[in-house]
């Protein structure tokens, strides 16, 4: 079985987008290639990856699973293609970096570790805070650069960002849950169940902001800032609540299954990415790790003013 990066790329974006036809603009090629990768990709594979609706596609439970790989390996590839140039630079210095509490946990490590890789004589200070504080420190020039949830950005007069990954965000079930054997979903049944909302990185904040464009309100019993927690209660059916694809886990701690399912209304994806104050002069090192956070996701090299 052989795979191609190219199939990868498309599969990476379907999956985040949750359109191929919008996948298709945002890679800039057709939608018949997209949809042809992705059927080549499954046959491979053999397992279904997506699930087809009118609206869009959602990601089977393989397709979750095959997606954190597909991402590694198209970072990977990215990564190796910016090598050469990389270990001519001979960048130095410290970068401030800010990190938000989900970014810290769900995504940023492993980029860090491969930037450190490429880049051994730069020092990364990294400070975890909440977003408001991410947004102060960076105008006032004590960070310069953060990889926050870019979809909670909130000052972007003063702030300049860039996007890195779209995470959707679904329903999470116990497996047995009636919801699981639904054709479709929609915030109106989600409403009429125990609902647990989850706090940290203003996600309570977020989720309040897309059930107001609906008559209904979900029906909280337990409020937590632990992604954890949520999982465990999910999985043992205490309730139910919609989160993003990259906090998911199909397991409880407890080894109970949780599962996944698209909802039928519009709900906003989280988006993570880099924040950096506008017109900023970045040092040689703050300017390495965006060009390098920058090329591993979205392919195109810098995108920073000289």
């Amino acid at each position: 079985m052989s795979l191609s990066i190219r199939q990868l790329r498309y599969f990476v974006g379907a999956a985040e987008t949750g359109q191929v036809s919008r996948a298709a603009v945002e890679l800039n090629i057709s939608q018949s290639a997209v949809t042809g990768a992705i059927k080549q990709l499954e046959r491979q594979l053999g397992t279904r990856l997506f699930d087809r609706h009118p609206n869009g596609v959602s990601l089977t439970f393989e397709g979750s699973r095959f997606l954190q790989h597909a991402r590694n390996i198209v970072a990977s590839v990215n990564e190796a293609m910016r090598v050469p140039s990389a270990s001519t630079a001979k960048v130095q210095g410290a970068i401030r970096v800010g990190v938000t509490y989900t970014v810290a946990g769900y995504f940023l490590p492993q980029h860090q570790a491969r930037f450190s890789r490429s880049y051994p004589t730069v020092t990364i200070e990294l400070s975890e805070a909440p977003r408001t504080t991410i947004e102060e420190e960076l105008m006032n020039g004590r960070m310069d650069i953060a990889v926050m949830l870019t979809s909670n950005l909130e000052n972007r007069m003063a702030l300049d960002h860039e996007t890195l990954i779209r995470s959707r965000r679904r329903l999470w079930l116990p497996i047995d849950h009636p919801m699981t054997r639904m054709p479709e979903i929609r915030l109106e049944q989600v409403a009429q169940e125990p609902y647990v909302m989850l706090t940290v990185d203003e996600a309570h904040q977020t989720t309040e902001r897309y059930w107001e464009n609906t008559p209904y309100r979900p029906k909280t019993i337990f409020r937590t800032s632990s992604v954890e927690a949520v999982r465990s209660m999910v999985a043992n059916g205490m309730g139910i609540t919609v989160l993003s694809d990259m906090v998911y886990r199909p397991w409880s701690l407890e080894g109970q299954r949780i599962e996944t399912r698209s909802v039928d209304d519009p709900v906003p994806s989280m988006d993570v990415g880099l924040a950096w104050k506008r017109d900023a002069d970045l040092s040689p090192a703050a300017r390495a790790f965006y060009d390098f956070m920058s090329l591993t996701f979205n392919g195109g090299g810098p995108g920073l003013s000289n």
